[in-house]
C-alpha cells in the first residue's frame, strides 16, 4: 500500500490553532535558508534537472550555493544595486534558479516571464516595471530585437551566448572576482520579487512580494501542504514564468530542504514521458494541474513503477472528482487540492491530516483566518455562496503580498476594509470546508440562476465520452445568458447531435436540470495560460462572436 502518513500534520485543527508566524527583522532566503542547507547538507541533492534530450545535470546544495554567490556577483558587476529590477525570461534551465537566488541575495527584484510572451508582451512589462536588466536566452532574444534602445534597461544577459548588445552570462561569471562577496542583509518586508498577473480585464497587473512574503510565506506551503522533508525528491509541472514555480519549485520544497526534481521540456505535454520521469528518478511527492491530471489517466497507470511515491497535490483550478477517483484508483493516491493566488501562498489546502472530500478545496491553511463574504465586508452563513477573502486584522498574513504597484484602483477593489478579497468565489460547508464555485466574472447568470462553470465541468467530465470540458455563459436575449460548453472527446468517441444529446441529459441527471448545457461544441483541444488554466476570456470571445439572434431564438 502506498505510504501516505503526513510528515508534518498529524492533527489540522491543533496545527492551525497553535500556529504562529515568525516574524523577522531581516530575512534573506538565499542567505538565510539555502545557505543553511548548504552547512547542514553540503553534499545531499538540491537540483535534480533533465531534459527532453535525455541530459542530466546535478547540483548538491553547496553546488547551489556557490552557483547563486556567482550570479550575485556577476549582478553586482553589472551596477546593480539592492531594489533594482531585473526581467528573466528563461525556459526551465538551471540558470534561471541560479540567478534567482543571486538576486535574492543582492536584494535585486527580479521579474519571471514564461518565454512564451511576446514582443508585446515584454515591452509592456519592461516599460511599466523600469527594469535595468534583462536575462534570456538563444531562443527568445529576437522578441527583443525591437527593444534595445529606447528603453528604461541597461543591461542584457544571455545565457549560452552573446553578440554585440548582449553579454555572455558565462563568460561574465568567469571574469568576476572569486570568492565570497558581501551584501548588507536584507530586510523582511524589502522587496523581493514582481509577478505580472492577468485579469478579465485590463493590462496584467504587478503583483509585489516581499522577501517575507514569499520567502518565509511559503513554508506553509512547503511543509503542510506539499508534506515535505529532507528525504523527498519532489517534482512540480510549472514554467519558470507562473507563480506555481515560485510555489514548488522554489521557496515550497527548498524551505524544507528537499530535492526540486526539474523536466525541461518545450514541446507539447507529454503524459507518457511524465509518468516515466517520476518512475526513473523515484519522485515521491508531485504537483500538477489538473489539465495534466486529465492527460494522465488516459495512461495505463498501473504500468509505471510510481512505488517512490507518496503524496500527490494540484493547484492552478478545481479538479474534477472523477479525475481524483481514477488517478486513485490506479496510483493508490488521493489528490489533495490547494487554494491560493500569484498574491499568495496556499491558504486553503486538502491537508493530508484531513479528511478527504473530492472536489473540496480543503480548510485554510494555518496562518490565516479565510472566509466567505457578502458585499458588505460580512461573513455569510454556511452553504451561501459569496467571495473567498483573508482577514487582514488583528494581524495581516505574513505570506501575503503587499499590494499591485502603481495601480490604487487594483488595490481599491482587492483591499475591502479587514479582508483581502481573492476575486473568487466559494461556499463553505458546515464542516468548515471550502467548494470553489468559479471567478466573480466567470460565474453564469441565466434564467435568474447563478451557475459556477465548475460544477458543469464536473459533470461532464463524469461521462466516460469526455476528457475534458470548459464551460462559459454566452449573451442570450431571453435569459441573460446560456451555459455553452466546449467539450474534448477521449480517443473512440465521434463528436455529433447524438453524443451532445447524451452529454446534457447526463448533466440533467446528476445536477439541477437548469445547470445542463444548452449549447455543446466539440473541439480538439482548449485555450489554455501557459500554466495550464482554461482561457476562458479566450472561449467567451469565441462564444460571443458565434451568438446569434437566430440562435437565440
Amino acid at each position: 500500500m502506498p505510504d501516505e502518513q503526513p510528515r508534518n500534520m498529524t492533527n489540522y485543527q491543533e496545527t492551525y490553532n497553535s500556529f504562529r508566524w515568525d516574524r523577522p527583522t531581516h530575512f534573506n532566503f538565499t542567505g538565510d535558508v539555502i545557505d543553511r542547507w548548504a552547512k547542514e547538507r553540503p553534499e545531499a541533492d538540491a537540483l535534480l534537472w533533465s531534459n527532453e534530450a535525455g541530459e542530466e545535470r546535478r547540483f548538491t546544495w553547496s553546488e547551489l550555493k556557490e552557483q547563486s554567490e556567482v550570479a550575485a556577483r556577476v549582478l553586482a558587476h553589472l551596477g546593480l544595486q539592492r531594489g533594482d529590477r531585473v526581467f528573466l525570461m528563461l525556459p526551465r534551465i538551471p540558470e534561471w534558479w541560479f540567478i534567482v537566488l543571486g538576486c535574492i541575495r543582492a536584494g535585486i527584484v527580479f521579474m519571471p516571464g514564461t518565454p512564451m510572451l511576446t514582443t508585446k508582451d515584454v515591452r509592456y512589462r519592461l516599460d511599466i516595471s523600469h527594469a535595468k536588466a534583462v536575462v534570456s536566452e538563444g531562443a527568445s532574444l529576437d522578441k527583443f530585437a525591437d527593444l534595445l534602445t529606447g528603453s528604461s534597461v541597461e543591461h542584457w544577459l544571455s545565457i549560452g551566448q552573446g553578440t554585440a548588445r548582449w553579454q555572455n552570462y558565462h563568460e561574465l561569471s568567469q571574469e568576476v572576482v572569486a570568492g565570497e562577496m558581501m551584501f548588507a542583509p536584507t530586510l523582511a518586508d524589502d522587496p523581493l520579487l514582481i509577478y505580472f498577473t492577468s485579469g478579465t480585464t485590463g493590462m496584467p497587473k504587478m503583483v509585489g512580494h516581499t522577501q517575507a512574503s514569499y520567502g518565509i510565506g511559503h513554508q506553509i506551503t512547503g511543509k503542510y501542504w506539499l508534506d515535505l522533508t529532507p528525504d523527498d525528491r519532489h517534482l512540480t509541472l510549472s514554467d519558470t514564468g507562473w507563480a506555481k514555480a515560485a510555489w514548488g519549485k522554489l521557496f515550497g520544497p527548498w524551505n524544507q530542504g528537499a530535492c526540486n526534481v526539474v523536466y525541461d521540456f518545450r514541446g507539447r505535454f507529454d503524459a507518457a514521458r511524465i509518468l516515466a520521469l517520476l518512475q526513473q528518478y523515484r519522485v515521491t511527492t508531485f504537483c500538477a494541474p489538473p489539465t495534466a491530471y486529465r492527460a494522465l489517466i488516459l495512461q495505463d497507470l498501473q504500468s509505471y513503477d510510481l512505488s517512490a511515491l507518496r503524496h500527490v497535490v494540484s493547484a492552478g483550478e478545481p479538479l474534477n472528482p472523477e479525475v481524483i477517483e481514477v488517478w486513485k484508483t490506479g496510483t493508490g493516491h488521493h489528490i489533495y487540492e490547494g487554494y491560493g493566488q500569484t498574491e499568495t501562498v496556499v491558504i486553503v489546502g486538502a491537508f493530508p491530516s484531513l479528511d478527504p472530500r473530492p472536489g473540496s478545496m480543503g480548510k485554510p491553511s494555518p496562518g490565516f483566518v479565510v472566509a466567505v463574504i457578502n458585499d458588505a465586508g460580512q461573513e455569510v452563513v454556511a452553504g451561501q455562496e459569496g467571495d473567498i477573502a483573508v482577514r487582514l486584522t488583528p494581524e495581516r498574513p505574513v505570506g501575503l503580498f503587499d499590494h499591485y504597484l502603481n495601480d490604487e484602483a487594483a488595490n481599491q477593489i482587492a483591499f475591502r476594509g479587514d479582508w483581502y478579497v481573492t476575486g473568487d468565489r466559494a461556499i463553505k460547508d458546515e464542516d468548515g470546508y471550502f467548494w470553489f464555485v468559479g471567478r466573480s466574472d466567470d460565474v453564469i447568470k441565466t434564467s435568474g440562476y447563478r451557475v459556477g462553470p465548475f460544477e458543469v465541468e464536473s459533470a461532464l467530465i463524469e461521462h466516460p465520452a469526455v476528457a475534458e470540458s470548459a464551460v462559459i455563459g454566452v449573451p442570450d436575449e431571453r435569459i441573460g445568458q446560456r451555459i455553452k460548453a466546449f467539450v474534448v472527446l477521449k480517443p473512440g468517441f465521434t463528436a455529433g447531435e447524438t453524443l451532445a444529446s447524451e452529454l446534457q441529459a447526463h448533466v440533467k441527471q446528476i445536477t439541477a436540470p437548469y445547470k445542463y448545457p444548452r449549447e455543446i461544441e466539440f473541439v480538439t483541444e482548449l485555450p489554455k495560460t501557459v500554466s495550464g488554466k482554461i482561457r476562458r476570456n479566450e472561449l467567451r470571445r469565441i462564444g460571443s462572436a458565434a451568438s446569434t439572434p437566430e440562435e437565440q431564438a
